[in-house]
C-alpha cells in the first residue's frame, strides 16, 4: 500500500502508511511559553482526522505538549517512554509505556522503541524518563529520531531504514548537548544509510521578542544539512519540507 508523510513543524510529523495514521511529538499551538510559531497553523490538518497512534519521544515541553494531546480527536493510543504514563493519562487517551528495545503493533504497522542520546526528563519538577526514538515498519521503513545526539547503536539501523526523520537544530540561536546540528545529522546518515532523509526540529518556534530583529530565524539549518549530506553521504536523498508540506513514501 502507498503512503505519505506530512511535516507539521518542529518534531511533529503525520505518517500515513498501510491504512494507519501515526503522529509524532504533536506541538500544534501558536505559543509555548516564550516561544511562538513562525509558520502556518497546522492544527486543522490533524484535529479532524482519526489518529491511530501518537509517538512521544521524551518529556520536554516542546515534545510532550499536553494541550496539543487534548486537541486530538478520537482515541489515539499515546505511546510514551516508561515513567510518563500517569501524567499522559490525564488527557483521557489510551496510554502505553515503552522502553528501548520493545516492539509493538498498530494495525499492520510494527513499531520499535529505540535509544536516543538525550536527557528526556520533564523540567523542572516533572517525572524522569529516558528519551526514545522509534522505528516504524510497514510497506516503508521510517526512523523518527526524536531529539538525540550521535550514538554508536545508530549503525545497527543500516539497511533497515527507507526514510530518516532527523533533527537538525532547535528553537534558539545555540544548541545544548544531546542534539544534532546540520553537520552531525549528516554524520548520522553515514551510520543509518537511509534512502531518504527529512530534516525536522528547525525554524518553527523561536522566542517571541526575537521577531523584531530576527524576522526569518533558523531557516538555514535544513539547507546546511542538505549540503553536508551531499558532501559526505551522497547516496541519501535529502527532502526539505516546509511545515505543512507532504512527500510520498515507498521502498
Amino acid at each position: 500500500m502507498s503512503g505519505h508523510l506530512r511535516y507539521l513543524g518542529h518534531s511533529t510529523v503525520l505518517v500515513e502508511m498501510d491504512g494507519v495514521r501515526i503522529l509524532t511529538d504533536p506541538l500544534l499551538t501558536h505559543r509555548l511559553g516564550l516561544l511562538h510559531r513562525h509558520a502556518e497553523a497546522v492544527a486543522h490538518l490533524v484535529e479532524d482526522i482519526e489518529i491511530d497512534a501518537v509517538l512521544i519521544s521524551h518529556a520536554h515541553h516542546d515534545h510532550l505538549h499536553m494541550p496539543s494531546l487534548r486537541r486530538l480527536g478520537g482515541r489515539p493510543r499515546i505511546i510514551v517512554p516508561r515513567g510518563l504514563g500517569a501524567m499522559c493519562r490525564r488527557t483521557g487517551h489510551d496510554v502505553m509505556e515503552v522502553a528501548a528495545g520493545e516492539r509493538f503493533n498498530v494495525g499492520g504497522v510494527e513499531l520499535e522503541a529505540l535509544h536516543a542520546e538525550h536527557d528526556g526528563g520533564r523540567r523542572p519538577f516533572g517525572p524522569a524518563a529516558e528519551a526514545l526514538g522509534y522505528r516504524i515498519a510497514g510497506s516503508s521503513r521510517l526512523y523518527f529520531a526524536g531529539d538525540t545526539d550521535l550514538f554508536a547503536e545508530m549503525a545497527e539501523l543500516a539497511g533497515t531504514i527507507d526514510v530518516a526523520l532527523l533533527p537538525v537544530w532547535g528553537w534558539g540561536p545555540r544548541l545544548g548537548s544531546g542534539h544534532l546540528d546540520p553537520r552531525r545529522a549528516a554524520e548520522a546518515l553515514l551510520r543509518i544509510k537511509p534512502r531518504v532523509a527529512i530534516p525536522i526540529h528547525w525554524g518553527t518556534f523561536y522566542p517571541f521578542a526575537f521577531a523584531r530583529f530576527w524576522p526569518h530565524p533558523l531557516g538555514d539549518p535544513p539547507h546546511d544539512f542538505a549540503r553536508e549530506a551531499a558532501r559526505i553521504a551522497p547516496t541519501t536523498e535529502v527532502r526539505v519540507l516546509a511545515p505543512g508540506e507532504a512527500t510520498k513514501l515507498g521502498r
